[in-house]
């Protein structure tokens, strides 16, 4: 057992800007920090058997849902049923900074669906 921070967690990259820390990666339980710089975003996308929750530490995360879009602000959140169509973006000005919590882990599990 051990403290975890981005400073001492697996680290990657993603869409060639993002990062991503790895906070816990265990069979059941995914947590993972995530840095967004403004005007990227994910490939829309859904998880069969993964259920999520976003968490916004810094910035403003816009949430497409099943068709709906949310903005969510610092200490907001969502979550995300499995197989349910969603993509995050920064639409922003500034980096988003926030935690994505999924059980099972979503790795593995991504299927892409384009609006």
């Amino acid at each position: 057992m051990a403290v975890v921070s981005k400073d001492n967690s697996e680290h990657y990259q993603w869409g060639g800007q993002c990062d991503g820390w790895h906070l816990v990666k265990s069979q059941s339980l995914s947590v993972i920090q995530e840095r967004v710089p403004p005007g990227c975003s994910e490939v829309r996308h859904l998880h069969n058997k993964s259920e999520q929750f976003f968490f916004v530490l810094s910035g403003c995360a816009t949430l497409e849902v099943n068709g709906e879009t949310f903005e969510l602000l610092q200490n907001q959140g969502f979550h995300v049923p499995s197989n349910t169509p969603h993509q995050l973006s920064n639409r922003g000005h500034t980096d988003l900074h926030f935690v994505v919590t999924s059980t099972p882990p979503s790795h593995g599990d991504r299927v892409e669906k384009p609006a």
